[in-house]
């Protein structure tokens, strides 16, 4: 036995050796080392993983985007959406994230919907309604997620987790939200209580009180703000132009409906109809503040009100490697955190931050950034306080030339970062979706383009041992 292990001890000498040929040499000059001698220590290996954040689970665990799309955005009560049903928003995008991917209906095990103004249980039919629509059938559930302007994103995080937990491999997040049918208005009467807690009274600022609060507090001159809408809206008609929405954009075939006739005209809707790229700062500045006397906020340098919707298919990496399926994106982290409901507006500075840290990253790892232009006021003060590069913001431009509709924001930001990131290819690793919610909130969401593989080319330096990987420093 002895013997045995003595010829054991010899390979790995000699193994050794062979990755340290100067002891080797050594070793000669002196006669050898009789075998029963030969001590063989084990080392950390240098060439360690080169990944820029903590890995926390096995690689083939990885919560990995296969597909993500969206409907064109249009106006509400104006656009080519105007008679559209709900449903029928949602259901081609349900429909294409399958399809396109191979990935057989009956496989996903949940599909959960940002939606934000419809009455609860009419949503939850209706998305239910548009899952049968795109070809689902009956076992596959659906429920619906509402965090104000984040649903989107909310809804794409919690099939994350869902799939992280185990409950599931595959998921579909998406949002909804017609704007044209559940215009933005409260229901019944408001708790007398409000009048004694000033937090609670503050959440039903209306939004546009929120963002002159924000321009007030922070200093955010009109100039800056409407510099932030032209450069949306020129931004957004380059990216059109140049056709970089046909790879997220699925056509919705629907009517239109003339209101003085009545009569019904088939159309297939695949471009986003608020783009307006002839605004100039001149335009903007002859159009009065809509909140506050005297402020700010016009309708000009704020959010569109519009309708659409988004779909983002998750599943496994495993899984998407079994099915061969490429990885658009990969999931990394989510943040929802509380911020001042009479600024409400700040909640991206403070959940960026926050995404990226739980991501394992520092802010200048982060290669481009969809922040939702709710308003120039607020989206100009988080760029500047994050001391972001303009040049890596809503690079197609954002909500106030393409339009916010509230529920599928959040997917439908998800969808125009993974796109993008795929086109600039090596010079794009990490991306992050955020947003602001109403009543003083604050979303944001890290992720990954899925074509990443870590080299070992940055092996770790290890102390006092020289013999595993030359590329130690």
């Amino acid at each position: 036995m002895e013997n045995k292990n003595n010829k054991m001890r010899l390979r790995q000498q000699v193994l050794l050796e062979h990755l340290n040929p100067a002891a080797a040499a050594r070793r000669s000059a002196v006669g050898g080392v009789a075998s029963s001698n030969l001590v063989v220590c084990s080392s950390p290996c240098a060439a360690g993983d080169s990944a820029p954040y903590p890995r926390t689970t096995d690689f083939l665990d990885d919560v990995v985007i296969v597909a993500a799309y969206r409907t064109a955005i249009c106006r509400a009560k104006r656009g080519g959406f105007k008679d559209t049903y709900p449903d029928d928003l949602l259901a081609p995008v349900l429909k294409a994230v399958v399809e396109t991917t191979g990935v057989k209906a009956q496989e996903v095990g949940d599909i959960v919907v940002g939606s934000v103004l419809a009455p609860g249980a009419q949503r939850a039919n209706e998305c239910r309604m548009a899952a049968f629509f795109a070809g689902f059938p009956e076992t596959v559930p659906v429920r619906t997620v509402n965090r104000q302007c984040s649903s989107g994103l909310q809804a794409v995080a919690d099939v994350a987790a869902a799939i992280k937990a185990g409950f599931y491999d595959i998921g579909i997040g998406a949002g909804l939200e017609s704007m044209t049918s559940n215009p933005m208005a409260w229901e019944g009467s408001v708790n007398p209580r409000v009048e004694s807690n000033q937090r609670a009274q503050d959440c039903l600022l209306p939004m546009g009180v929120t963002s002159e609060n924000v321009a007030e507090r922070y200093g955010v001159a009109r100039k800056q703000q409407d510099a932030a809408s032209v450069t949306s809206h020129q931004r957004a008609a380059a990216a059109t132009a140049g056709g970089k929405f046909r790879d997220e954009i699925i056509p919705v075939h629907t009517k239109l409906v003339d209101p003085k006739t009545g009569e019904e005209k088939q159309v297939t809707i695949a471009v986003d109809d608020g783009i307006r790229p002839q605004t100039t700062l001149a335009d903007l500045a002859k159009l009065k503040a809509v909140f506050k006397k005297n402020g700010s906020t016009t309708a000009g340098n704020s959010s569109q009100v519009s309708d659409g919707a988004a779909a983002v298919l998750l599943m496994k990496r495993r899984v998407a490697l079994e099915k061969g399926i490429p990885v658009l994106g990969v999931f990394r982290s989510f943040v929802a955190v509380g911020v001042d409901p009479a600024v409400m507006g700040i909640g991206p500075a403070v959940a960026i931050p926050k995404a990226v840290q739980a991501a394992g990253l520092e802010l200048s790892d982060i290669d481009l950034f969809e922040i939702n232009e709710a308003f120039a006021s607020q989206f100009t003060y988080c760029a500047q306080q994050l001391e972001l590069d303009q040049e890596k913001i809503n690079v197609n431009g954002g909500a106030i030339a393409l339009g916010h509709p509230l529920g599928a924001t959040g997917a439908r930001c998800t969808a125009t970062l993974l796109h993008e990131m795929k086109r600039r290819g090596k010079d794009c690793r990490f991306g992050v979706v955020s947003m602001c919610i109403g009543s003083g909130m604050g979303a944001a969401a890290v992720f990954e383009r899925g074509s990443v593989v870590d080299t070992l080319s940055n092996a770790r330096p290890i102390a006092d041992n020289n013999l595993l990987s030359k590329d130690a420093k």
